[in-house]
């Protein structure tokens, strides 16, 4: 047997469903706030992500999948949709065709990281961002989206927390702050944060090794070193939060791990997945269309990790694939009359399973108590005759007869029993 990539699963049979409603809730709840789907390739040059994302990020230095293609040009199999959904958005023109700017994708990404729980190498986001509105009331309204999905989902211990991590006008002051506050305690650091003090001293809030955190905790803080604009900005989120009646809790290490960040970033946490960790996160980026060569247009958005929401997501929200029926025949001349009928059945919407290896009733009847069938429709010489059905409700045990004329709209009208 040749096994599956280290880092990358199945998502199997009794797992699936699972997936499914997540992805269908996410849909609606898109649907809602009047965001369009977009589906973007999963392959992109390597720049988009060098110069989106940020080359002093952990995800451009470490993590991505970049190799040269048979035409000699450098691609990366996407670790995050954000770059490539600005830049759909640019090459697309989509300001001009679209109403509002408001697009979300499900899909995979790609990280090279070590494998763990919620955790692979191979996931998948549904990501969602809006273009072209710099007001604080659509920030309140994205994050008040994301708990809404949440919420929708089942999980009901998340906990969502906010920050403002300024703007290039004030970034610059906090950034000087955070250098002169640890002084020579930077050598005490990981060699990671030592690195991160060199291109972006605000990601040393990032880090997680045990040893630093005393030493981060007595770092100042952002909100401290707003500016007016970023100050006024960030007090209207958090006052249309409370609008909104959220609950929420400012956290000053909140900067989020990617460089194009400006202003609002928050994140949802939830205890579903183990310990305490997030399921989404996101916030504003309002010069990252600019700087892939766009025009000069706000965004802000989030991603949430599908893995992870699946594994908070409470036992028994997940849906079974029902089957309606499963067609049995008994004897050889019922074998074609059944194929016909499954067909039926399925053209009025049905969902219908069948035996296609001419076993005895009784392996048929194990096979349909397997599959866990609403109704097993039972086709002999008797009921060709009688151009009837003898039908036999799995949970009830029931048996009764039908006209093969009717059966489809009997199955289609749950609330009617069949024998009525």
């Amino acid at each position: 047997m040749i096994p599956s990539v280290r880092g990358t699963r199945d998502i199997i049979p009794g797992e699936v469903e699972r997936w499914q409603r997540l992805e269908d809730i996410a849909r609606e709840v898109c649907r809602q706030y009047g965001y369009q789907e977009i589906r973007t390739p999963v392959l992109e040059r390597e720049e988009l992500f060098a110069k989106g994302t940020g080359e002093s990020t952990d995800i451009v230095r470490k993590e991505m999948y970049t190799f040269t293609d048979k035409g000699g040009e450098r691609v990366t199999m996407r670790p995050e949709a954000t770059p490539s959904m600005v830049r759909a958005f640019v090459q697309h023109s989509l300001e001009q065709s679209m109403a509002t700017a408001k697009l979300y994708s499900l899909g995979p990404m790609f990280r090279y990281e070590r494998p763990q729980k919620g955790r692979y190498r191979q996931f998948h986001q549904l990501d969602v961002e809006a273009f072209g509105v710099a007001t604080p009331s659509l920030d309140a309204e994205i994050v008040e989206m994301a708990v809404a999905f949440v919420r929708a989902l089942g999980i009901r211990d998340a906990k969502l927390l906010i920050n403002s991590v300024g703007c290039p006008e004030c970034r610059p002051a906090f950034s000087r702050a955070l250098l002169e506050a640890l002084g020579d305690r930077i050598h005490e650091l990981c060699a990671d944060c030592q690195r991160r003090a060199q291109t972006n001293p605000l990601r040393i809030f990032d880090c997680k090794v045990p040893a630093d955190q005393s030493t981060i905790d007595t770092l100042p803080h952002s909100e401290d070193y707003l500016c007016t604009d970023c100050r006024e900005h960030f007090e209207a989120v958090t006052g249309m939060l409370q609008a909104y009646r959220l609950d929420y809790r400012v956290s000053h290490r909140l900067v989020r791990g990617l460089d194009y960040y400006t202003r609002t970033t928050f994140e949802i946490l939830s205890q579903g997945i183990g310990a305490q960790s997030a399921v989404l996160g996101g916030g504003r980026y309002d010069n990252l269309v600019k700087e892939l060569g766009g025009p000069d247009r706000a965004g802000i958005g989030f991603a949430a990790g599908l893995e992870r929401l699946v594994l908070a997501m409470p036992a028994g929200e997940a849906e079974t694939n029902s089957v309606d029926a499963f067609v049995v025949a008994v004897g050889d001349e019922a074998r074609i009359p059944t194929h016909v009928l499954a067909r039926d059945l399925r053209h009025a919407g049905l969902s219908v399973l069948i035996d296609y290896e001419a076993r005895s009733l009784r392996s048929q009847m194990k096979r349909a108590d397997r599959a866990h069938v609403a109704h097993v429709l039972i086709v002999g010489d008797d009921e060709i005759e009688r151009n009837e059905v003898t039908v036999k409700n799995m949970a009830t045990g029931e048996q009764s007869t039908v006209s093969m004329d009717a059966i489809a709209e009997r199955l289609c009208s749950p609330g009617e029993p069949i024998d009525s």
